[in-house]
């Protein structure tokens, strides 16, 4: 089998000759190809050619394109960052109050630059792939965590606790929804095998699970139904212990959950058998970046064990994959899963 087939073996729930390996490695990819983020966010052919060069390295099944969390925030209006060697990041938001919402322009954000530049990125790797190693385009940000960026994360905190804030946050919900699902749309149509999301702001690590059902979930659901019309599988991702909300986002209709080192991988095992793949989760900083081969072997091999018997399993980090992580440790992770 080659890496296309094994993971959309995982997705189907069958055996497959070996564990898949899909690896959330843009930072390192870029570095080791000589590119810095900026130019890596700025270049489809470098952020292409990172992953190829990537996956001619070290032999993985599937790429994650991912850029930053700002991309889709910046074209609705929010403030960004754009340091030489570390990804874009939030630096104000774009609106004042909730009550702006009603007079924004319309998401048009296929005509924003940076959101094209990602799009044909993976174009580029799927042509070049095509078959062989499995391209999940990422989209970016889902809703909740769009909305927080929109009016800055303290702000939507307090609108979130405000009783007579709830039909506008739900507004500014729909408004990122229909940004999200034009970024969608516009993934699918590069070939992509897959399509992610995701939306750690969403996370019990700073939400109830009851604001989660409420304000992030639903919104989350039409961005998987949106994949499944689109007739591709959708992943979605949040950080921090998602433990108390893994039935959620089950409901929700993903194909997979990407789930950080914080999340109970027995519970995760367990909720998700027979119903979504689990991807992830070694810990991308304290492991990978800075363990050692003997230990990023023992904790992978601890999580094999876990799944053993499960198809529905893809081997990742928990998020994305430190620039500075020593190939020794990522060789060892991937020859773990081989010789499960």
């Amino acid at each position: 089998m080659n890496g296309y087939e094994r993971i959309r073996a995982a997705l189907e729930g069958k055996p497959a000759d070996r564990v898949p390996v899909m690896l959330h490695n843009f930072l390192m990819a870029a570095r080791e190809a000589g590119h810095t983020q900026r130019r890596f966010r700025e270049n489809p052919a470098a952020i292409a050619g990172s992953f190829i060069q990537a996956v001619e390295t070290y032999g993985y099944d599937g790429i994650v394109v991912d850029v930053d969390t700002v991309t889709v925030a910046e074209a609705l209006g929010v403030r960004a960052d754009h340091p030489e060697d570390q990804p874009a990041r939030w630096a104000g938001p774009g609106i004042g109050s909730l009550a702006e919402v009603k007079d924004l322009p319309p998401p048009e954000v296929g005509k924003n630059h940076r959101v094209l530049v990602w799009v044909e990125a993976v174009r580029r790797l799927a042509e070049y792939f095509r078959g062989e190693v499995f391209i999940r385009g990422n989209c970016d940000q889902a809703p909740f965590s769009l909305a927080s960026m929109m009016r800055g994360p303290e702000a939507w905190m307090m609108d979130l606790v405000d009783a007579k804030s709830r039909a506008d946050a739900h507004a500014l919900l729909a408004y990122c929804a229909e940004a999200a699902l034009a970024f969608i749309r516009l993934m699918a149509a590069t070939g992509a095998d897959m399509v992610s999301n995701g939306d750690s702001p969403a996370g019990p690590d700073l939400i109830s699970p009851a604001m989660y059902a409420e304000f992030a979930q639903p919104y989350e659901r039409r961005l998987a139904e949106e994949a499944r019309a689109l007739s591709l599988p959708y992943a979605l991702h949040i950080c921090g212990n998602t433990t108390r909300i893994l039935e959620g986002m089950i409901e929700t209709g993903a194909d997979a959950l990407e789930l950080d080192e914080k999340t109970d991988v027995r519970a995760a095992c367990e909720a998700l058998r027979g119903r979504a793949v689990f991807i992830g989760n070694i810990d991308p900083s304290g492991v990978l970046a800075l363990g050692t081969p003997a230990l990023v072997e023992d904790r992978t091999r601890e999580l094999l064990e876990v799944f053993e018997g499960n198809a529905r399993f893809i081997l990742n980090a928990g998020c994305a994959i430190p620039a500075e992580t020593p190939p020794a440790n990522l060789r060892a992770m991937i020859a773990a899963a081989r010789g499960a």
